[in-house]
């Protein structure tokens, strides 16, 4: 049907939008259009229209922006449940505009007019990951942030940081000889975490339950090569990770023997 279309209405939406009505549609005849956005999250709705009326509206969720933390722009500073939140502007708009939640389901938003942000939050919930969006405005009229303001930083926190409530998983043992093996794991899932993961530890136990020093490990390894095994032993691998709040549950991984000789080959 789209010989018999007119034209087009898009709506861009703020998400959150604390306003008290949601900006004009833009109208247009060509089936692409430019808009200049921060990093907020924002909701698009796409509707045609011809002699007899608007159709039913496409509504499209802007991609998150898979970006890194902005470093040394916001400092958040947790007292309990509540929270702290300062920077430090490049330059002095008329503005700022805070986004704060654990996802786009579940953001807020406050306006900041001060040149330096110091103020606080409240009710935040222990063990949930939050993300800050921080964005400089030069126009603080509420409808008209979708056009004029761009992201100042952006940072992710927890207000209280817990232990992770599981080790990691898929614990498998790979490339045994009689004196080494290779230990794969999949990381702890960020909801798992229930903090900023630190690192894993990792040691083994063999049948007499002799238990070897724990080596530590970076957050982004998932595999770690023991050695100094005992030929024809039989041994358990313990992982747990760790945040800054302490160290989690332990995986325990099969057993599995090292050979007399050589390399343990499958049967063919």
């Amino acid at each position: 049907q789209s010989e018999n279309v007119l034209g087009y209405f898009v709506n861009v939406e703020r998400v959150p939008n604390s306003c008290s009505h949601s900006p004009n549609p833009i109208s247009l005849k060509d089936r692409k259009i430019l808009v200049n956005l921060s990093m907020a999250y924002y909701r698009v709705k796409i509707s045609a229209y011809n002699e007899a009326g608007e159709s039913p509206q496409a509504i499209y969720i802007v991609p998150e922006i898979s970006v890194t933390d902005l470093p040394g722009q916001i400092h958040v500073k947790s007292q309990g449940t509540n929270v702290v939140i300062t920077w430090t502007p490049e330059y002095n708009p008329k503005c700022f505009v805070v986004d704060w939640g654990t996802g786009k389901e579940d953001m807020h938003m406050k306006i900041v007019t001060t040149a330096t942000g110091n103020f606080t939050l409240d009710n935040f919930q222990p063990y949930k990951l939050y993300k800050m969006m921080v964005h400089a405005s030069d126009v603080c009229q509420c409808e008209s942030f979708i056009r004029h303001e761009m992201t100042f930083g952006v940072t992710h926190f927890y207000s209280i940081e817990g232990v992770p409530r599981t080790g990691p998983a898929n614990v498998t043992i790979l490339n045994i000889t009689k004196h080494s093996a290779l230990v794969k794991w999949t990381k702890i899932a960020a909801e798992d975490c229930l903090g900023f993961l630190q690192g894993y530890r990792i040691s083994y136990t063999d049948s007499s339950r002799k238990k070897s020093p724990a080596v530590t490990l970076n957050s982004s390894t998932t595999s770690y090569h023991l050695t100094g095994l005992k030929e024809k032993t039989t041994y358990r691998v313990q992982i747990s990770g760790f945040t800054i709040a302490g160290e989690g549950p332990q995986t325990l991984s099969q057993p599995f023997s090292t050979p007399k000789y050589g390399t343990v080959e499958p049967l063919c």
